[in-house]
């Protein structure tokens, strides 16, 4: 798989959805993840992301205009011990307690769909970060058939410097909305210090969707973590 680069990729695409993103940087020594929303209905763009101690989580901007919070208000980001847990959904908990009580990162998402919003029927996509080793994995639908679903995971434990995996949770703009396909996309991390490879990314996003971006570096000798938090509303 050829190498793309992650901001043009993300510039032409007007609807990934969800996405998350996750490399190491060119001199090997650190991990940075991305999260980021988008929203086309005014419910789901009526968030932002707030900062908790272990992570984030997703609050109404205007809690007067919230209507259905129940597959947009949740912990996108939450860390169990050396281990960060970054989805698009409250299955950000179910992973958090299944590692709590001994199991694994796949134990805890096959006991989980994709969501019951269709026609759409949005995929659950989620990431694990240890050390330099991380996991994505998506739970999607058939090809659209709600009665079926799969279940798909990716291991990176010994990814080079300067590169990375991107997965999200459409193709592209559409009605219904087209699942990801495929396997995460390989990117290369261009030679920035992190605060501007999080601004690119903020500004990759299309302007009239994009909603809230967060980004992490974590230093993989110290443990040492540095985080960005971009929201549309403010």
């Amino acid at each position: 798989m050829k190498a793309v680069n992650l901001f043009e990729t993300l510039r032409n695409n007007t609807y990934p959805g969800r996405g998350i993103a996750i490399g190491k940087t060119p001199c090997g020594k650190k991990i940075r993840i991305a999260y980021f929303i988008m929203g086309r209905s005014e419910n789901s763009r009526n968030r932002i992301f707030v900062e908790e101690a272990d992570g984030i989580r997703t609050e109404a901007f205007d809690p007067s205009r919230m209507v259905d919070p129940s597959l947009i208000i949740y912990a996108p980001v939450r860390v169990y011990k050396d281990t960060t847990i970054v989805t698009n959904g409250d299955q950000t908990d179910t992973i958090y307690e299944c590692l709590a009580k001994g199991g694994t990162f796949e134990d805890a998402l096959r006991t989980r769909d994709f969501e019951p919003d269709g026609p759409n029927f949005t995929p659950r996509i989620s990431a694990i970060v240890k050390g330099d080793f991380y996991e994505l994995s998506i739970v999607k639908s058939a090809e659209g058939n709600p009665d079926a679903v799969r279940r798909y995971f990716y291991d990176y434990r010994q990814e080079l410097p300067g590169y990375g995996h991107l997965i999200h949770t459409y193709e592209s703009d559409g009605n219904p909305l087209p699942s990801f396909e495929g396997e995460p996309t390989l990117w290369q991390m261009e030679k920035e210090p992190f605060e501007e490879f999080s601004d690119h990314l903020w500004d990759a996003l299309n302007p009239d969707n994009k909603v809230s971006l967060f980004t992490r570096v974590i230093d993989l000798e110290s443990g040492e973590t540095r985080t960005r938090i971009y929201n549309r509303n403010k």
